[in-house]
């Protein structure tokens, strides 16, 4: 055995210390009174042979488990045991016939020791492995397993122990899991990497080099941390920083190489956490090639710099010609008038500007630091907001085109207007990004809140910069033509870039929640036509327009009254992929009622987590034909915008966010709360205990 011995900093634990740690743990209960050996135990750890069967049947493989419960201060070690130590080994004996799997390793820790890393194990860890008895075993006898293994735990020092086991497990015509030992094989399977699903890529160029994970779910904000634990000894340094970096769709850790020479493919494990604190494992595999590119971190000077340039292009953007009709004529406005007159307007503008920019990033920490994951433009992935969007650029047309008036002769005739025509030229811009935007927008992501908002603060005062000039100049706006009877002209040709950006966003909320999304639509429009028109007329007839007005807020207050419609509406990022049925307390205890077993999956669009437990576990072709064997109704509850019905539901099962799996058998009772990571087999063996459950006892 190689032990790889390290340094002690302080002297070995009192005999009195050690006593009572070896009583706490010759004492401590057993999992739950699962089938478990004897302990192999010391002042240092308490290592037992667990199964996950009560009693085994011929032929039929079934799960072993070596189990470490540690002391406080001692750990042992992963396959690759980092700068020093060595994994848990077990050698089975096993009747003649039987088959036994080698031990399957759990996600790894990092485990900082002075000038070394450790990659292994605090508290408890399990191995699972699989055996296999021979198919001609007699029910009725014992299926006799010994075996030895050896491990090294390490605190201070290291020392190497070693136990014997035996389990003596009952023979039958069928087996029968123990229920005492679900939970911690559960827990186990849990921990254990999965493949990852989507794309893998890494390389090295001279000691630097990445490794980059591609998928859908991954985003700036999504992650709070990851690590890459390579299999093979010596090929990462691994007391070198691994710097996280993000972009839309994939993310990139830094690795420093190792001494040893790379393989011809590396693998290793990628450890992530989520948004929402889930930590989950990834088996990785890929042939080294050319570096991935990491997104680079800019200092908060630099950061602000891009944010005002990208504001500023930002005006020549397509999605903010819309807002430029107004600008326009805010600028013709002023030509001609009083200094005062033209910084007031001025100022007016930026304020809106810079203060709706400020909203949004305020907005978009506030929803990461929830665990949700927004990006710019999230507010355009809420159909309420598109279709009230449309209804707005309607209006707004309508007013360019003399329908009617607000604050004099068109919208942005006062300091108000100038200041709402801001807001507004933000909330259209949102959309787009321009050139500088992405950058900056990334490493604002990346920051405290305090310096991402002024990330976002300069971006406004970018997008602001020319009326700025105004307000600080107003000289400047003699060089505007002067007014006349061209800005009435123009004013209603501006109306219909007005009108095309209604019709765009109403197709947007045909392209987020298909045609039948357009019916509220077009009736609010509808609606809020005929209520500027009534206004027109009752800003005519004087005094006597008091019920003109009292039916264009009628109308308003119709259109408002449609938004509910659009907000109900399933989420079109998961709908468009799912066949299942959407979530809701009725629904789930009316099919109770009939007394069929229920899966509930509760997920979002921008979970990492939720979308490689589809993958890999829930949409799999052996689980859904497990699903359609049990008959059981699979429902997804859809938290991507937030539904209070599922906020109430995560908060009952005292979760704060997703993903949420619920197993509610046919025979009634409380859900089977599955783990945050899952596998195939946990869904399957989950469905089958609840439909062994339900059955009537003999």
């Amino acid at each position: 055995m190689r032990v790889l011995r390290q340094v002690a900093h302080r002297a070995y634990a009192a005999p009195m210390r050690a006593l009572v740690l070896l009583l706490a743990l010759l004492t401590a209960p057993l999992a739950a009174h699962a089938v478990e050996s004897e302990a192999a135990a010391s002042p240092r750890a308490r290592v037992t042979l667990v199964a996950e069967q009560a009693a085994v049947a011929p032929g039929q493989p079934f799960r072993l488990a070596l189990r470490q419960v540690l002391a406080e201060g001692w750990h042992t070690y992963w396959t690759n045991p980092g700068d020093a130590g060595e994994a848990p080994s077990l050698e089975l004996a096993l009747p003649d016939g039987g088959q036994a799997g080698a031990l399957s390793f759990p996600a790894p820790l990092r485990i900082p020791y002075g000038p070394l890393v450790n990659f292994g194990y605090l508290g408890e860890a399990v191995f699972p492995l699989t055996v296999t008895p021979p198919a001609d075993l007699q029910p009725g006898r014992l299926y006799t397993i010994e075996g030895t293994g050896r491990w090294l735990v390490c605190a201070d020092v290291c020392i190497p122990e070693e136990g014997a086991f035996r389990l003596d497990l009952p023979v039958e015509a069928e087996a029968r899991p123990d229920p005492a030992a679900a939970d911690l094989f559960r827990a186990a399977e849990a921990a254990l990497p999965r493949p990852f699903p989507f794309t893998v890529r890494l390389g090295f160029e001279g000691t630097k080099g990445a490794i980059e994970l591609s998928g859908p779910g991954i985003a700036p904000g999504a992650v709070k941390d990851a690590f890459f634990f390579p299999e093979p000894l010596g090929v990462i340094d691994n007391t070198a920083p691994q710097r996280l970096a993000l972009r839309n769709g994939a993310m990139v850790l830094s690795l420093t190489r190792g001494a040893s020479p790379l393989p011809a493919s590396l693998s290793g494990v990628v450890t992530l956490t989520d948004a929402a604190g889930v930590r989950s494992a990834y088996a990785v595999s890929a042939e080294p090639g050319a570096m991935p590119a990491a997104p680079s971190a800019l200092p908060l000077w630099q950061a602000a710099l891009f944010a005002a340039l990208g504001g500023l292009v930002l005006n020549l953007m397509p999605c903010v010609f819309p807002v430029l009709a107004m600008k326009a004529m805010g600028l013709a406005r002023l030509s001609g008038a009083s200094r005062r007159a033209v910084r007031n307007e001025a100022l007016a503008y930026v304020a809106g500007v810079v203060l709706a920019f400020l909203a949004i990033g305020g907005a978009l920490v506030a929803l990461r630091a929830g665990g949700m994951v927004a990006g710019w433009g999230f507010q355009f992935t809420s159909p309420v907001f598109v279709g009230g969007m449309a209804w707005l650029m309607l209006a707004v047309g309508l007013n360019l085109s003399g329908v009617f008036a607000v604050g004099g002769p068109s919208l942005g005739g006062s300091r108000w207007g100038s200041f709402g025509t801001g807001l507004l030229a933000v909330a259209v811009a949102t959309p787009c990004t321009a050139p500088f935007m992405a950058a900056a927008l990334g490493a604002a992501m990346a920051m405290p809140p305090a310096a991402a908002l002024a990330v976002f603060g300069a971006m406004g005062l970018g997008m602001a910069l020319p009326h700025a000039l105004l307000g600080t100049f107003p000289a400047l706006a003699r060089l505007l033509p002067r007014p006349g009877a061209w800005m009435e002209r123009l004013r209603q040709a501006l109306a219909f870039p007005m009108y095309g950006a209604a019709a765009w966003l109403a197709w947007v909320v045909s392209v987020q929640l298909g045609p039948d999304g357009l019916i509220p639509v077009l009736a609010g429009a509808l609606l809020v036509g005929f209520g500027a028109w009534v206004l027109g007329v009752a800003q005519l007839s004087g005094r006597r327009g008091w019920i003109g007005r009292g039916l264009a807020g009628a109308a308003v207050l119709g259109a408002l009254a449609l938004l509910p419609q659009l907000s109900a509406a399933p989420s079109p990022a998961l709908a468009a992929e799912r066949p299942e049925e959407a979530w809701s307390e009725a629904r789930v205890a009316a099919l109770r009622a009939e007394g069929r077993p229920v899966f509930v999956n509760l997920t979002a669009a921008w979970c990492i987590t939720c979308r490689v437990n589809e993958r890999v576990a829930l949409e799999t072709a052996a689980t859904r034909a497990a699903f359609a064997r049990e008959g059981v109704v699979l429902l997804t509850g859809d938290w991507t915008r937030g539904d209070p019905a599922i906020s109430a539901l995560l908060r009952a099962q005292g979760r704060e966010g997703v993903p949420l799996y619920l197993f509610y058998p046919a025979g009634g009772g409380a859900p089977v709360v599955l783990p945050q990571i899952l596998t195939e087999r946990m869904v399957i063996e989950a469905i089958t205990a609840g439909r062994e459950g339900s059955r009537p006892a003999a």
